[in-house]
C-alpha cells in the first residue's frame, strides 16, 4: 500500500510538476513580500524618495562603472568554457553570447531557457554544435558557483557573520566556512590536470582540470566582487568596514533568488539584504537596492535592446561592419525576448508609479494644464495602459506582428497618460525610446497569428501575479500613514493621492479579472480543427532547396504549409493528435520559422502536439523559442562527390565489391524519367521481391514507397545481368546540383555479389562527373549519440540500443555499411513536447512511419493517397 502511495504521489507530482512549481514560486514571492513589508515597517516612501535624491549622480556613475567591468568579467565564463571544450572562437563572439545570455537571465530568470537560447544563436552561427553548446553553458554556470562556494565561504570565515543576522553562531559560521573552502580546495586539487566526475549519489558533474578551476574562481570572484562594490558605493556614508557583511549577505542573496525561481529575484534579493544588513539605514539600504536593480539589471538590458534594434536597421559605419554583421546574425532570434522583458518592464514602471504619490511640485504646475478630472482618468489609464503591455508581452516573446503594433501604441499612450498624470517625463521617455526600439526591429516581429490564440503560459501567470502584487504592496507602503476608510474612496482633489491609487488598484485588478474570465470561459473546441493545409506542394520552392529530401514531399502521404510568397513549404501529417512535420521546411530558408510557428498553433489550435523529425541544426534556433525538448535522432552520411574516390586503402572494400559484380555480368544504366514507365513492370517485379523478403508492409511519410506514379517523376539507376534488371534505384537530385540522393533500392533474388555496393558507386561517379556537390546516403538512426553518465535517460537509452539493438535493427550495421564510403556525418534532431507528452508523439510518430494513419483531426482512419 505505501508504494503504490509512493508511486501515485509521484506520478502527480510529475503530471503537475510546473503548476507546483508555479505554486511554490507564488508562495516564495508572497513571503518575500510579507517581510519586506514587515522590515520596512517603520519607514515612508518619503524617507526612500529622499534617500534615492542623496546617491546623487557621482555615485550611480560608478555604480555603472563597475556594473560595465561585471559584464566585462562575466564574458571571461564564457571564453574559459570554449576553452575548455577545444573550440577557442574570436572574443567578440564571446563577448555578445557571454552580453546578451546575461542580460536576458538576470532580469527573466529562466537562465537554461533564456540565457541558454541566446547563447545558441551565438554559437550555431560560430559553427559550435549543439552538444558543444551545452557543455559551455554547463561550464560558465560552474564558474559562478565555484566563485560564489569559495567567496562565500571565505567571508563567513573571515568575519564569522558578524555585522549581519546569521541565524547562527559566529564560531560555528567561521568553521562552516573554513570548511567550505577547504572542500572547494580539495576538489580542485583531486581534479588534477585531466579533470574528474563528481559524483554523489546518482548525480554527476564533470569538473574541469584544476588549472581552468582556479581561473574560474578568480573570474568569478573579481566579478562578485566588482558586482557587490557597484551597490556597496550606492550607499551614503557606509562605514568600508562594512563591505565584507554586505558582500556575504549580497551571495546569499542571490543564491536565495537563483533558488526561488522568482524571475529576477523581483522582492526576494531585496528581502534577504535587508534581513541581513541590520547596521545599514533602512532607507539608504532600500534606495540603494532600488537603484542597484535599474543600474546593474535594467540599464544593460536597454543597451543590449538598443543595439539588437540598431542592427535590424544595418545603420553601421565601415569601421563598425564587423560588430554589426555578428550583432545582425543574432538579433533576429533575440530581440523578441530582450522587447518582451522591456514590454513587461515598462508596463510594471506603469504600475508601480500609479501606486505613488506625484510629486507636488509637478502637480501644482500640471494643474495649470489641464482639469482635474482629465488627471485622474489619466491616472487610472496609466496603469490599465502598463497591464496591458505586461500581458501582451509574450506575444512579443512569440514574434507576433500584432503585439508589436499594438505593444507601439500601447507604449505611446501610456507616454501619453505619463505625462497628463504627473508630468511624469522620465516614464513617458522610457516608453517613447521603447516604441522607437520595437519599431525599428519591427522586421523580427513576422508571425501573423492572431494574439488571443494562445493562453499566457504559468511562466507569464506568476509574473503577472507578482507585478501586480508588488504594486498594490508599494502603493500601501507609500500611504501606510493614510486612514483608510469608505469616504476615501470618494474623494477627489489633487493632492488626494491615496483615494487615486485605491481606484487605480481596484481598475487594474477588475481588468484582470475580466481578462482570466474571459480566457477561462472561452469555449473550448470539442471537434479538432482539420488537418488543415494543401495536398500539393508548389512547385517554386523545389529551385530554392539545397537538399534531396525534399522529394518527399511527392510521395502523396503528406499535408503542405505554403508560404505567403510560394517559394517555401513544410510537410506534415496529423496522426492520432500529434502534428508531426518531416525534415526542416523546404525553399526560401527566410519562411522556415514563419512555417514552423504556424504548424505549431494549429496543433494548439487542435489540442494537439507538434513534432519535428529529421530536423537539421538550422532549425534548432526555432525549436528552442517554442519551447520544445530536442533530442538527437541519428547522423546522416553525406559524401564530397568532388572528391569521391575509389583509390587509396579506404577504399578498397569498394573496389572489390565493384570489380567483383562486374565480372559476374553487372552493368550500369541511369534511365530517363520519360523512359521509366515502360520498364515499370520489371521495377514492380523486383520491389514485390524485395518486400517479400524483408517480411513487412511498404514504409512511408519519412521514406518513398513503390508506386507507378512516384517512380515515373524521377530518373531511375539500374543494375543488369544478361540484360536483365536485378536492382534499381530511383534518383533525387536538386536543381542547383547541390545535393544527388537515391530514396527506393531494391534488388531481386539474382543479384550478384556487391551489386548494391556497383550500384551506389555508378551514381556517384555518374554525380560526380555531373557536377553534384553532395550525395547523401540517408540517416544512420540513433548513431552518434553519447551515453554518457551524465546525458540525459533517452540518449543513454538510445547509445544502449544501438550498440546492442541488433536484434531489432541493425543500427551499428547500418553505420558501419555507410561508414566505408568515407562520409561526413551531419546530426538530426526531433523536437517534441517534453515528458510523457515526446514519448506519445513518438509512438505516432512509428505508426505513421508504419503505415497505420489514424487522424484526430478528421477522426477516421485515413489511407495512403496514391
Amino acid at each position: 500500500m505505501w508504494g503504490i502511495s509512493v508511486a501515485g504521489i509521484y506520478a502527480f507530482i510529475a503530471s503537475h510538476r510546473k503548476k507546483i512549481e508555479i505554486g511554490v514560486a507564488l508562495l516564495v514571492a508572497a513571503l518575500a513580500i510579507g517581510a519586506l513589508n514587515h522590515l520596512l515597517a517603520e519607514l515612508s516612501w518619503v524617507h526612500v524618495r529622499a534617500a534615492i535624491a542623496d546617491i546623487g549622480p557621482a555615485r550611480i556613475g560608478i555604480a555603472i562603472a563597475l556594473t560595465a567591468a561585471s559584464y566585462i568579467l562575466l564574458t571571461f565564463y564564457d571564453v574559459l568554457a570554449l576553452h575548455v571544450i577545444g573550440r577557442p572562437l574570436p572574443y567578440r563572439s564571446a563577448a555578445l553570447a557571454s552580453f546578451t545570455s546575461y542580460t536576458l537571465s538576470h532580469n527573466l530568470g529562466l537562465a537554461l531557457l533564456t540565457g541558454g537560447s541566446a547563447r545558441f544563436r551565438v554559437y550555431n552561427q560560430a559553427g559550435l554544435s549543439a552538444g558543444e553548446i551545452a557543455r559551455v553553458i554547463l561550464l560558465a554556470g560552474l564558474s559562478f558557483w565555484l566563485g560564489v562556494t569559495v567567496l562565500g565561504g571565505a567571508a563567513l570565515a573571515w568575519t564569522g557573520g558578524a555585522q549581519t543576522n546569521l541565524p547562527i553562531s559566529g564560531s560555528l559560521a567561521q568553521y562552516i566556512g573554513i570548511a567550505v573552502v577547504l572542500s572547494v580546495i580539495a576538489i580542485i586539487v583531486w581534479c588534477g590536470r585531466q579533470g574528474r566526475t563528481l559524483r554523489i549519489w546518482s548525480w554527476r558533474l564533470p569538473l574541469p582540470p584544476a588549472r581552468i578551476a582556479i581561473a574560474q574562481v578568480l573570474v568569478s570572484a573579481a566579478d562578485l566582487a566588482v558586482t557587490s562594490a557597484a551597490l556597496f558605493v550606492l550607499l551614503s556614508d557606509i562605514a568600508p568596514s562594512l563591505f565584507l557583511p554586505l558582500f556575504l549577505a549580497y551571495i546569499l542573496a542571490i543564491i536565495i533568488s537563483l533558488v526561488s525561481h522568482v524571475p529576477g529575484g523581483l522582492g526576494i534579493f531585496e528581502s534577504v539584504m535587508l534581513a541581513m544588513l541590520p547596521e545599514v539605514g533602512r532607507p539608504e539600504l532600500f534606495a540603494a537596492l532600488l537603484v542597484f536593480r535599474a543600474v546593474y539589471y535594467l540599464l544593460p538590458l536597454l543597451l543590449a535592446v538598443a543595439l539588437l534594434a540598431f542592427s535590424e536597421r544595418k545603420r553601421w559605419t565601415p569601421l563598425a561592419s564587423a560588430a554589426g554583421r555578428g550583432l545582425r546574425a543574432v538579433s533576429f532570434g533575440i530581440i523578441p525576448q530582450t522587447m518582451a522583458a522591456l514590454t513587461f518592464g515598462g508596463g510594471l514602471v506603469l504600475l508601480l508609479s500609479g501606486s505613488l504619490p506625484a510629486l507636488p511640485h509637478r502637480l501644482a504646475a500640471l494643474r495649470h494644464i489641464i482639469p482635474l478630472p482629465f488627471a485622474e482618468t489619466s491616472q487610472i489609464a496609466a496603469s490599465l495602459v502598463g497591464t496591458a503591455l505586461i500581458l501582451i508581452a509574450p506575444g512579443l516573446y512569440r514574434r507576433q506582428e500584432a503585439a508589436c503594433l499594438v505593444a507601439r501604441g500601447l507604449m505611446m499612450a501610456g507616454a501619453i497618460f505619463s505625462l497628463t498624470k504627473g508630468l511624469d517625463y522620465e516614464e513617458a521617455a522610457i516608453l517613447t525610446s521603447l516604441a522607437i526600439m520595437l519599431h525599428l526591429s519591427r522586421g523580427a516581429f513576422y508571425r501573423h497569428s492572431l494574439l488571443v490564440r494562445r493562453p499566457l503560459t504559468t511562466e507569464w501567470i506568476l509574473a503577472v501575479t507578482l507585478a501586480f502584487g508588488i504594486s498594490v504592496w508599494l502603493g500601501f507602503f507609500a500611504y501606510r500613514d493614510v486612514v483608510y476608510s469608505d469616504e476615501l474612496w470618494w474623494q477627489f482633489a489633487w493632492h488626494s493621492n491615496a483615494p487615486r491609487f485605491l481606484r487605480t488598484s481596484f481598475a487594474v485588478g477588475l481588468f484582470l479579472v475580466i481578462a482570466a474570465l474571459w480566457r477561462l470561459f472561452q469555449p473550448a473546441s470539442k471537434t479538432p480543427v482539420a488537418a488543415g493545409g494543401i495536398t500539393e506542394p508548389p512547385k517554386a520552392a523545389f529551385a530554392h532547396t539545397e537538399r534531396t529530401e525534399a522529394y518527399l514531399a511527392l510521395t502523396g502521404d503528406k499535408r503542405f504549409l505554403v508560404s505567403d510568397a510560394g517559394d517555401a513549404f513544410l510537410m506534415y501529417q496529423v496522426q492520432e493528435q500529434s502534428w508531426i512535420a518531416m525534415g526542416d521546411p523546404v525553399g526560401n530558408p527566410a519562411a522556415t520559422p514563419e512555417l514552423m510557428w504556424r504548424l505549431r498553433d494549429m496543433a494548439d489550435l487542435a489540442q494537439g502536439r507538434v513534432l519535428f523529425y529529421q530536423i537539421t541544426a538550422q532549425t534548432i534556433p526555432v525549436a528552442i523559442d517554442m519551447g520544445l525538448q530536442l533530442i538527437k535522432y541519428g547522423e546522416e552520411a553525406r559524401i564530397n562527390l568532388p572528391e569521391f574516390t575509389l583509390e587509396g586503402p579506404a577504399a578498397r572494400a569498394l573496389r572489390y565489391s565493384v570489380k567483383r559484380a562486374e565480372r559476374e555480368g553487372a552493368t550500369f544504366e541511369l534511365i530517363d524519367r520519360e523512359l521509366v514507365p515502360a520498364i515499370m513492370s520489371d521495377l514492380h517485379e523486383i520491389s514485390d521481391t524485395w518486400l517479400s523478403s524483408k517480411k513487412g508492409p511498404e514504409k512511408c511519410f519519412s521514406v518513398g514507397r513503390f508506386d507507378p506514379d512516384y517512380m515515373s517523376q524521377f530518373d531511375c539507376a539500374v543494375v543488369r545481368v544478361e540484360g536483365q534488371i536485378v536492382a534499381f534505384a530511383n534518383i533525387w537530385k536538386t536543381e542547383d546540383k547541390s545535393e544527388l540522393s537515391v530514396d527506393l533500392m531494391r534488388h531481386g533474388e539474382q543479384q550478384p555479389y556487391g551489386c548494391m555496393d556497383f550500384l551506389m558507386v555508378h551514381i556517384m561517379q555518374w554525380g560526380k562527373a555531373n557536377g553534384f556537390r553532395w550525395f547523401t546516403l540517408g540517416l544512420a538512426p540513433l548513431s552518434g549519440i553519447e551515453g554518457r553518465r551524465l546525458s540525459p535517460t533517452w540518449a543513454r537509452f538510445g547509445s544502449l540500443l544501438y550498440r546492442h539493438g541488433d536484434a531489432f535493427y541493425g543500427f551499428e550495421g547500418l553505420r558501419d555499411y555507410k561508414e566505408k564510403y568515407s562520409p561526413v556525418w551531419e546530426p538530426r534532431y526531433i523536437a517534441g513536447p517534453r515528458a510523457f507528452g515526446l514519448l506519445r508523439a513518438l509512438f505516432d510518430l512509428q505508426r505513421l512511419i508504419g503505415g497505420s494513419r489514424r487522424s484526430a483531426a478528421h477522426g477516421a482512419p485515413l489511407g495512403i493517397a496514391a
